[in-house]
């Protein structure tokens, strides 16, 4: 115990301040590390979230005593990520979120008998529009909807009746294609009793016109760019996954232009078959005459009655007639056609592909073009790909040039489940990763000199030792005179050199 006490003693108030100071930083340090590390991972529980939905949710995970940690302003819930399923059922259960809007389920909490009916008929508009938002959302490519009704009140003895109308705001992830307006414009018009597609208008968070609400969707301008876009789009992707099957994944370009026809044309026939008769009514009609010639010119009563066989009998003239009148129908086809704007008027495609490439006798790569037979067989699969018609006047062009960036190795690396971590995920290991960092840092540079230097015994003021395995050891006293020192080493250079060798190995 005494040693100890000495050594400290001789290490000064000075370095033991420093030592304690710097070992209490380490144990801060590592503190903190191992408080991190031991926090439960945190994974985004809900996003984009409304004030309203935001507070219900917090209320449910204080009531629960769940950790839980808010983003962005509240918009951005972050909870454990082995509770956020069970989290997620159970607040749906109780309706949350609801997105901030307000469905049916505002009539549970209303007095109907103390409610005036216009008050009603407000919250039934309400109830409404939030309904059809919810259902809106349920698209994944929509982020937010906000829905507005505008039902006309029916009226007594009204002639002209307007007709519901609806407005739409949508905060979308992406683009959303034709299909889907025209989707989410039959949703709303079906919820709504006698609102029309054609009268729904819908627009995004940049303000763009995604359905303008004047015209049908076939005669739409809209609707046409965004059907063409959208199926250039999709043939586009079809042809590149099936030239880059045979070609090389990124060693194609495919272009495609296609021309549709805007113009709704509606055409009416009327065929009739002469060799196809049907009967459609038959008249018959019998006529029948008898005229008497009476001799003598006596007419009498007894000679006109029947089965008369009087002497003086008249002679009778019998004659008849036998009309039949038959009507036929014969057979008529009257067909409708109606064609929709849109219709493909022509296609063009333009596919680029490149070459192959082959190392020469020095081991660089050689650029060699495809063979023709190769392109034909491209230009074949394009032509069923695209359902190629000559008659409407469809253009193929394949051509094999080479490509300005040369061709990279492609590396076949393990499969990473990066795509699946969210970026809640990737900052909470990057914070670890750097922590570690930090940490091997303190430990190689801070506390292995720290623990050697407090391993090692403290320099003695009070005489100074030459020690050598050869010759004698010198100790000088405090207050030496260099003069004497320098005399020592000159008379035992030996020993004085072997002594500096050791204290460079002992104090590197």
């Amino acid at each position: 115990m005494e040693n100890i006490l000495d050594q400290l003693r001789r290490f000064g108030i000075v370095r033991l301040g420093a030592m304690a100071l710097v070992t209490l930083s380490l144990l801060a340090y590592f503190g903190y590390v191992i408080f991190k590390a031991s926090q439960p991972s945190l994974s985004v529980l809900y996003s984009d979230l409304a004030p309203e939905d935001s507070s219900a949710i917090t209320r449910e995970l204080d009531a629960r005593t769940i950790t839980y940690e808010l983003r962005d302003e509240g918009r951005v819930i972050l909870a454990s990520k082995t509770d956020i399923a069970k989290l997620r059922f159970d607040l749906a259960a109780k309706g949350i979120p609801s997105g901030g809007t307000v469905g049916y389920e505002i009539f549970d909490k209303t007095d109907s008998f103390s409610t005036t009916g216009f008050v009603q008929s407000i919250n039934q508009v309400r109830a409404l529009e939030g309904e059809i938002a919810r259902s809106i959302r349920t698209i994944g490519a929509v982020q937010s909807a906000r829905v507005h009704l505008v039902i006309p009140e029916h009226r007594l003895f009204e002639r002209d009746h307007q007709p519901p109308r609806a407005s739409i705001a949508l905060k979308i992830r992406g683009d959303l294609s034709a299909q889907q307006v025209n989707a989410i414009r039959h949703l709303v018009a079906s919820a709504v009793d006698g609102l029309k597609p054609e009268n729904v208008s819908i627009i995004d968070e940049q303000g763009r016109l995604l359905a303008d609400g004047t015209s049908g969707d076939a005669g739409s301008t809209v609707a046409l760019n965004e059907k063409q876009l959208g199926f250039e789009k999709r043939l586009k992707a079809q042809i590149e996954e099936i030239v880059a099957s045979v070609v090389g994944q990124g060693r194609a370009r495919v272009q495609i232009s296609a021309e549709l026809d805007p113009n709704r044309v509606q055409t009416v026939a009327e065929t009739y078959d002469p060799d196809s008769r049907v009967v459609r009514s038959t008249q018959n009609r019998n006529e029948s005459a008898m005229t008497t010639e009476v001799k003598d010119g006596a007419v009498s009563v007894a000679n006109e009655l029947p089965g008369s066989n009087a002497a003086n009998s008249n002679q009778k003239d019998t004659s008849g007639k036998n009309e039949e009148i038959i009507n036929y129908e014969i057979s008529k086809t009257t067909r409708t056609e109606i064609s929709e704007g849109g219709k493909i008027k022509r296609l063009s495609v333009a596919v680029l592909v490149a070459g192959t490439y082959a190392k020469g006798a020095n081991g660089e790569a050689t650029y060699q073009p495809r063979p023709q037979a190769d392109l034909d067989r491209i230009a074949a699969l394009v032509k069923s790909g695209i359902g190629y018609d000559q008659k409407r006047g469809d253009q193929i062009e394949i051509v094999n040039l080479r490509f300005a960036a040369p061709p990279e190795a492609i590396e076949e690396t393990a499969a990473m489940a990066w795509y699946d971590l969210s970026h809640v995920d990737i900052a909470h290991w990057l914070e670890l990763s750097v922590l570690a960092i930090v940490s091997l840092i303190i430990a190689l540079f801070v506390g292995r000199p720290l623990v050697k230097a407090m391993a090692l015994p403290p320099a003695r003021n009070s005489s100074l030792a030459l020690t050598s395995g050869i010759g004698p050891a010198f100790e000088f006293g405090d207050g030496n005179p260099l003069d004497h020192i320098s005399g020592l080493i000159a008379s035992n250079p030996q020993a004085s050199a072997t002594t500096v060798r050791q204290w460079l190995q002992d104090n590197p």
